[in-house]
């Protein structure tokens, strides 16, 4: 079994509108309520996909009780845990074109004892040889070096790490050494110090993560698929999508197929590509079914020869 822990999870209330015109009254085409936060939405994936998950996460508040519930009604096998901060609500507007604007609440810090529950609770979850997830952005206030004290405390009790978060959490992590980081590709130019314009840039970074301590690096990179960069080699791997509507939560089902598929090769990160182009033609964060994916299991493509001249597509 996955298990995920997910430290900022949310309430995400996604709107349809035919544009988007700042000043102005919008009209809906559309409203949906899902369950969100990173970890939260890589065991939903999995879960609906036939791949054992439990999700870990702190609830407080109306909105912690109404996430809890939202989860439940969708089958999640999850453990919330009380905690003093209210769980946030976040709110993405989407557009036909496949344009996304997030507005994302910061979310309340957890006190360092909350934090230890949660931790307990995912070593008594996890079974040896287990992936645990550690996935997130961090609560305003919190310790940056959280996420690598996580990654320590799992590691050490022979647990395999995958850690998707961003800033300096993400730094510190990967200093941590876990077996797997998954950026996209703002979070890799920011976690090396180096642009990512192009694919050739993207393969040097996500192989920097790997010398700062990373086993692994699946770089998401919007419209131009995700490399992996590990021990075996590296690799690109891209799927074609019809009709974009929305990229939320896609990233996390790149994480949830590629762990569904094994977590290393080549198999692996196309299997994760196909995840993430199903999602992206999903509304909010809405998780693409078996079905959904296996109509893109001869589309995706694979390469490890890369192209120095090819550059990333502006809005990846």
């Amino acid at each position: 079994m996955i298990v995920t822990l997910t430290l900022n999870p949310s309430l995400d209330r996604t709107v349809e509108v035919p544009s988007l015109q700042r000043g102005a009254v919008n009209r809906a085409s559309s409203v949906r309520l899902d369950p969100g936060g990173k970890g939260v939405n890589v065991a939903r994936a999995l879960l609906a996909n036939g791949v054992p998950a439990r999700a870990v996460l702190p609830v407080g508040g109306a909105v912690g009780r109404e996430l809890v519930e939202r989860l439940e009604v969708e089958g999640v096998a999850m453990t919330a845990v009380p905690v003093g901060a209210t769980t946030r609500s976040n709110l993405t507007l989407s557009e036909p074109d496949g344009t996304v604007t997030k507005i994302n609440e910061g979310g309340d810090p957890l006190a360092e004892a909350e934090v230890d529950v949660l931790a307990d609770t995912v070593m008594e979850l996890a079974g040896p040889d287990a992936w645990v997830v550690v996935s997130s952005s961090l609560p305003t206030g919190s310790d940056d070096h959280v996420y690598a004290r996580l990654t320590e405390r799992f590691s050490a009790a022979g647990l395999a790490v995958a850690v998707d978060t961003s800033g300096p959490a993400l730094a510190h992590a990967v200093a941590a050494r876990p077996a797997l980081v998954k950026p996209n590709r703002e979070e890799l130019a920011e976690a090396t110090g180096r642009p990512v314009r192009s694919i050739a840039e993207a393969v040097a970074a996500a192989e920097s993560l790997r010398e700062a301590g990373a086993a692994a690096v699946l770089a998401s990179l919007g419209p131009d698929g995700a490399v992996l960069a590990e021990q075996g080699g590296v690799w690109l791997a891209e799927c074609p999508v019809g009709v974009r509507r929305s990229t939320v939560g896609a990233g996390d089902c790149l994480l949830a197929g590629f762990l569904a598929a094994g977590a290393s090769g080549p198999k692996a990160l196309t299997t994760a590509v196909c995840w993430a182009a199903a999602a992206v033609e999903l509304p909010g964060s809405a998780i693409p079914t078996p079905d959904e994916i296996a109509l893109r299991a001869d589309q995706a493509l694979l390469t490890d020869e890369f192209d120095g001249a090819r550059m990333l597509t502006v809005s990846g």
